[in-house]
């Protein structure tokens, strides 16, 4: 039953991921990033879904309830109608501007674009981004569509409702309800749709939409809090007066941009957190450790008819998160130790390529007792340059078989490491003076 699987979904490992996640990612920086771009940007994109609203006759009688509802529904109460009237003044001002100002307005739109983009991508570890050019297109498109989407659903449900009271002279409870719940829907699947399209990497359907409902349903509960706030402690009103809305805005678009980010953590980690992952990064050699693994991994997969294993199999065995492996496998195909075979007969996308990194599986391709592990632990744990090299001699690092460390279960013990790290500490301290890049 649904209510057995909500009370057997992992809640605490997914409250641990939010927070490591919240704090490792800095999404508390680019979320007040993203408040700064987004006030420069919101006239912007009020201008362009005004003049697509215009360009359609059928949208004239539901422009003016479009941004009413627009606005209440993204956007606390108590400030609704102050932020509703300032955004259409300043829109009808938009087309006053020059070249220049024209100019300005695209190019903070633009950077809105491009910071959401990059953050989105980061959070799923995508290393490759879509050129310029198509993410561009992509979120023009979402902008184009959107307020065409929202009105003919909006006239559409004027229809229904008018249609309703002539028939029952009443809305029914359960028509009530589910305009009531319209709001939430359409929120949560236009986010969902984000998370779907933007990552330049493959992302489930139901992973996506876990992230949308998390995100509408927090962005709910948020305005209600929020409102309860300012109503029972007004405080801002009181200091700024007239001007309370725009610093109460900025809190809201913060902790909108906030839950938001937080929803991509949602869809990312969601196949990890099902899977049953604990594993959390406890020390700064944490890739260097994950890249033996799975080299130890796929050691014992060359006996086995698979031959190697795919990524999500990798982070199962391993018990960490898809894309903690990501930088540990990308410096084992850059070694030509590990290399990424994408099966032919495997699920593929509409234009005929495999969607993503999970569709590779990885083999094994060097013999590690005859492979020294120097190239390794110089890419991942210890750079080799002139100021590092004392400590390579004497330490012996550059001579120690790949085979020794996989027969570890850890690739040093504790207490070695502990005492290894005091007795070279002033080594290593010289060593970062002089290559402060490495520190």
């Amino acid at each position: 039953m649904w209510w057995q699987q909500i009370a057997a979904f992992p809640w605490r490992n997914t409250v641990n991921t939010l927070r490591t996640r919240f704090g490792e990612d800095r999404l508390g920086l680019t979320a007040s990033s993203l408040t700064f771009t987004t006030m420069l940007a919101l006239v912007p994109f009020f201008t362009v879904a005004l003049a697509l609203l215009t360009a359609f006759p059928m949208f004239a009688t539901v422009e003016a309830q479009l941004q009413r509802w627009l606005i209440e529904s993204l956007i606390p109460s108590t400030i609704a109608s102050q932020v509703l009237g300032y955004i259409t003044q300043f829109a009808s001002k938009a087309s006053r501007l020059g070249l220049a100002g024209l100019s300005f307005l695209l190019v903070t739109a633009l950077a809105l674009i491009l910071t959401m983009d990059r953050t989105l991508n980061n959070i799923w570890r995508v290393r490759q981004l879509r050129p310029l050019g198509q993410r561009v297109l992509i979120y023009w498109a979402a902008m184009s569509l959107g307020p065409l989407v929202l009105a003919s659903s909006l006239v559409l449900t004027s229809s229904v409702v008018a249609a309703s009271r002539s028939a029952f002279g009443e809305l029914p409870y359960l028509i009530r309800l589910a305009f009531d719940s319209l709001e939430i829907v359409l929120l949560a699947s236009g986010v969902t749709a984000m998370y779907r399209y933007v990552p330049n990497t493959h992302v489930r359907w139901r992973d996506a939409l876990a992230g949308g409902l998390f995100v509408a349903v927090g962005i709910e509960v948020a305005k209600k809090v929020l409102t309860l706030y300012l109503v029972h402690v007004p405080t801002y009103s009181t200091i700024y007066g007239t001007f309370a809305t725009l610093p109460i805005l900025l809190i809201w678009i913060y902790v909108a941009w906030v839950i938001v980010l937080l929803g991509a953590v949602v869809a990312a980690y969601l196949p990890s957190l099902l899977a049953g992952v604990a594993r959390l990064p406890l020390a700064q050699s944490w890739d260097f450790q994950l890249a033996l693994e799975c080299l130890r991994a796929l050691n014992l997969m060359r006996y086995q008819p698979e031959k190697g294993l795919y990524l999500h199999q990798l982070a199962t065995r391993l018990q960490v998160e898809d894309v903690q492996l990501h930088r540990a496998l990308d410096v084992l195909c850059q070694l030509d130790w590990v290399g990424a075979v994408v099966d032919v007969d495997e699920r593929r996308s509409a234009t005929g390529v495999t969607e993503s990194q999970q569709d590779m599986r990885y083999v094994l391709l060097i013999e590690p007792a005859q492979t020294l592990a120097e190239p390794l632990v110089a890419a991942l744990m210890l750079d080799r340059n002139e100021a590092t090299e004392p400590l390579w001699w004497h330490s012996g690092l550059d001579q120690i078989a790949l085979i020794a460390l996989l027969e570890r279960r850890q690739w040093l013990p504790a207490e070695e490491v502990e005492a290894a790290a005091q007795e070279l500490e002033p080594v290593l301290g010289d060593a970062v003076q002089a290559d402060p890049a490495k520190g």
